[in-house]
């Protein structure tokens, strides 16, 4: 692992010292949000095939599939993460490629989450994987990348947008990317809305079927040619892997997603969709994303109410899906709805029973800034959370205030950019530490793309938009809808906890926080436990050793 002494730094546009090169590695500074126009162009692209008279490619196991690609050490593999906590196909590859004996491999998955990290944690530990490319790391797998063990580099984080656009370039290079596809016939057409595991979408694959030099998709529901819809084609699979199960379907997607019962978060939420409504973005025509956390939900949920009120009815919505934004469709509220994720098992009979009006969508589509294209410029709201925003308005969704990783970051920074109404809904603080901070622990996304933030305590909006505190001057606003700067949220924050975080940093670099166009935002350091409570990714051999040095 690189040490902070064995670099040149750089500064970037917003203040952070960014390493020159990592281990070879040319690595581009932050200069804005829209100024890193595209260098590269398609590097790489699946190997050329031969079918002559082939009219199955379905094999007997995972293990040869990974004997016929030829899975060798040194490679990169890739998974995506619709079926979420109830994924079962990385653990099944991984553990097939352990026996292998198979090393040093690059894991670039679209996200992780707690069901893979003891596969993964293993898999760091004994060497298969010695590089991570990804989106996510939450948990004790976040603890372990946080300790700056085992990984021969920097983890790279991206957002949904900046993976794909790594992956086009040539940034990530996929040897072998494995689908789990929900439905799938002999020829490898795959989609996410039939069978027992269906997950509603797989299109965090999207990219990853057309430019891995290899494809394997592991099905629990192989069907007759031709399997409709062909969300994956045929022409991008080399083989298909039939197996019992590919994820818990309880765990893949939940039966019903709740509304935070908090009062603090209700009122954050209500008061989000209160100040959209005086900006002027509450309208027939509108369009917006919501996610599924509960000051989401509730968001999604008094929106639904104001739009009634009002008579008002919006083009389309998108996001992770959930029933609420279903409700919208069936109702008449929303027209159409466009999907990344399906959240509950609402949005996966949506998409099954309505491909008219609700579809999903190559997240290179969605979020890819070197795209061609990608809806989230066509963003009217965008309500998202954070764990840190500082007075700059920069937001962390990496890590915890205390510097471990432990955050997704989503699709965060490529949302903010995009919408023309960027709104953070976050308590003041949370336990005995505050959100609204001096200055982020980690920066993911950029001040300069977001414009209100939304407290339980009173409302900031970001001084660059002019024409927003323009707007709040000519109306009359409800005395019980408080409009402040971010330093007076500041200063109740840090007045109500009398608290700072001051992680226990050390001298490694353990991540690289990639902005969406590919340029550095920021750098993750190793956090050395202080906390034995904390200190959950050493064995407990490592426990009593750090107990007795620091006694």
């Amino acid at each position: 692992m690189v040490t902070i002494d064995k670099v040149e730094w750089v500064e970037n546009a917003i203040g952070r010292k960014i390493p020159k090169e990592i281990n070879g590695e040319k690595l581009y500074p932050y200069r804005g949000p829209f100024a890193h126009k595209p260098t590269k162009t398609h590097k790489y692209g699946p190997r050329l095939g031969f079918i002559a008279d082939q009219r199955s490619e379905v094999l007997s196991s995972i293990s040869e599939a990974i004997d016929r690609v030829g899975l060798k050490d040194g490679w990169t593999i890739s998974f995506h993460h619709h079926f979420r906590n109830g994924d079962h196909v990385m653990n099944m590859v991984l553990a097939e490629i352990e026996k292998k004996g198979i090393m040093d491999l690059t894991l670039a998955p679209s996200s992780t989450f707690p069901c893979q990290e003891e596969a993964i944690i293993r898999c760091i530990k004994n060497g298969t994987i010695s590089k991570i490319e990804g989106g996510s790391a939450r948990g004790n797998f976040g603890r372990l990348v946080s300790t700056g063990e085992y990984l021969n580099g920097p983890m790279k984080i991206r957002s949904h947008g900046g993976r794909v656009r790594a992956i086009e370039s040539g940034d990530i290079q996929i040897d072998v990317a494995f689908i789990g596809a929900p439905s799938a016939d002999e020829l490898g057409n795959l989609n996410g809305v039939n069978g027992p595991s269906a997950c509603g979408t797989i299109n965090f694959a999207y990219a990853d079927s057309i430019y891995a030099t290899n494809v394997v998709a592991i099905t629990d529901n192989l069907v007759p040619y031709p399997n409709f819809p062909m969300s994956i084609s045929q022409e991008r699979v080399d083989y298909v892997v039939v197996v019992d199960k590919i994820g818990d379907p309880e765990k893949i997607a939940s039966g019903e997603l709740r509304i935070t019962k908090s009062p603090t978060r209700l009122k954050i939420a209500k008061d989000a969709v209160r100040i959209a409504e005086l900006l002027g973005y509450i309208k027939d025509g509108m369009n917006f994303q919501a996610g599924a956390g509960g000051i989401s939900l509730a968001f999604t949920d008094y929106l639904d109410q104001k739009m009634k009120e009002k008579g008002v009815k919006a083009l389309w919505a998108q996001g992770g899906t959930t029933k609420f934004l279903v409700d919208m469709l069936e109702e008449g509220r929303v027209e159409k709805l466009i999907t990344g994720q399906a959240f509950d098992t609402v949005a996966i009979k949506s998409m099954r029973d309505d491909p008219i009006h609700h579809v999903d969508l190559p997240i290179g589509a969605y979020a890819n800034i070197h795209g061609k294209g990608c809806t989230v410029n066509k963003l009217d709201i965008v309500v998202l959370g954070a764990s840190e925003v500082d007075l700059d308005f920069n937001c962390n969704t990496a890590t915890l205030s205390n510097g471990l990783i432990a955050e997704p970051v989503g699709g965060h920074s490529d949302t903010a950019a995009g919408s023309a109404l960027s709104i953070i809904t976050v308590p003041l603080f949370r336990g005995r530490y505050p959100v609204i901070v001096d200055k982020c622990t980690t920066v993911v996304t950029p001040g300069d793309t977001i414009d209100v933030v939304v407290t339980e305590r009173g409302i900031a909006i970001n001084p660059k938009r002019k024409d927003l505190l323009e707007i709040l001057e000519k109306i009359r606003i409800p005395k019980d809808l408080r409009i402040c700067t971010i330093e007076e949220l500041h200063k109740m924050a840090y007045d109500i906890t009398g608290t700072k975080v001051e992680p226990n940093f050390g001298d490694k670099i353990v991540a690289l926080i990639e902005y969406r166009d590919g340029t550095i935002i920021d750098v993750v350091r190793n956090v050395k436990p202080r906390y034995y409570e904390d200190a959950v990714f050493v064995d407990d051999k490592q426990k009593k050793d750090l107990e007795r040095r620091e006694n």
